[in-house]
């Protein structure tokens, strides 16, 4: 919000911390009301008005998305939001209809579109009623949020897939279990995008566990795997970062049995090796990867990374080798009598 030294775009603040009654509906001197005259009433009753401050692009959210999005919610004359999640280090993905809850902000998310800027004001109705919700939101509140939709992913129809049963979700046509899968895992994308490896695992992995269930018929096979190996893929690579490499290996090698010459397959499993210190099997798998891929930046760059661990390794085993010989050469020196011992001796 714009604001100015005791002012803001939604009013004056009293000088004694305590705000004003809010306004009754239709006041032409409220501040929302003067606001609301250049908005767009979007449910017909003028419950909920809209301002575009900045065009999303692409289709409308879908009901029932999840989405990653930005709210400030603001009492009228007040300079700081009620409610606002802007100040989280990272946001994550909530669900309309059972995080989203608020009817206007339901109404006004489905409204927009991707990447959108928009504010909105919300009549009692459509947001705490009449009652207001005492001590933070007082009788009669019209509200306005600030609301910014970054993301969403439409998981209707997945959703929609894991409520079945079991036999329901064997008589479910094929192409629509592979949409399910595929949103699973579109899902896990976009929390290891932020970092999120334990919560894109688990995305990951019902991906898995729905294509593991089809039974297709030899001419769809091919698109069973394909999607399989997609989903194998971004296993290994996220149990990498979850510094588990031998999981890493196991995932890697699974899609070797759906595509032997598949590049990113062999390089995950290259990397998994090299974790693991297996250093003839990281080299085997990487030069196998750079056969498929020749100038791939990646492949080559782990090939002189296990080089220079490789170089290290033989030094370090050098060392303790020498090390050990040493001690053992110094302790017969000193179980051997002296030649003066010796003599005494005679």
């Amino acid at each position: 919000m714009e604001t100015g030294e005791g002012w803001s775009v939604l009013g004056r603040r009293k000088s004694n911390g305590t705000y004003p009654p809010p306004a009754e509906d239709g006041d032409p001197g409220s501040p929302y009301h003067r606001l609301g005259q250049r908005m767009q009433d979007i449910t017909g009753d003028g419950g909920v008005l809209k301002e575009v401050i900045h065009a999303g692009t692409g289709e409308e959210m879908p009901p029932d998305a999840s989405i990653l999005v930005k709210f400030s919610g603001y009492l009228e004359h007040m300079d700081r939001p009620f409610d606002t999640n802007c100040s989280k280090r990272k946001l994550r993905l909530m669900k309309v209809g059972e995080d989203i809850t608020l009817q206007g902000m339901v109404i006004g998310l489905l409204s927009m579109k991707r990447g959108e800027l928009a504010r909105f004001l919300f009549k009692p109705n459509y947001a705490f009623g009449m009652a207001g919700c005492p001590p933070l939101i007082p009788p009669r509140a019209t509200v306005l949020f600030e609301i910014e939709l970054l993301d969403f992913l439409d998981t209707a129809e997945s959703d929609e897939f894991f409520e079945l049963t079991p036999e329901q979700q064997k008589r479910f046509p094929l192409q629509k279990v592979l949409k399910v899968a595929e949103t699973e895992r579109e899902f896990g994308n976009y929390l290891f995008r932020r970092e999120h490896f334990m919560d894109a695992r688990e995305r990951y992995k019902r991906a898995s566990s729905v294509l593991h269930q089809v039974t297709a018929k030899e001419n769809e096979q091919t698109k069973v795997d394909s999607a399989k190996l997609l989903v194998l893929l971004n296993l290994s690579i996220t149990y990498l970062k979850l510094e588990n490499p031998a999981r890493a290996l196991t995932y890697g090698q699974r899609a070797l049995e759906l595509d032997q010459k598949n590049a990113k397959a062999l390089f995950r499993c290259g990397q998994a090796c090299l974790s693991l210190a297996e250093y003839e099997k990281a080299r085997d798998f990487l030069v196998r990867a750079q056969k498929e891929q020749p100038f791939n930046h990646d492949i080559n760059n782990e090939l002189k990374k296990l080089a220079s661990c490789y170089k290290e390794y033989k030094d370090k085993e050098k060392d303790m080798c020498s090390k050990m010989f040493s001690s053992l050469s110094v302790g017969e020196e000193l179980k051997s009598p002296s030649l003066q011992e010796k003599g005494a001796d005679a």
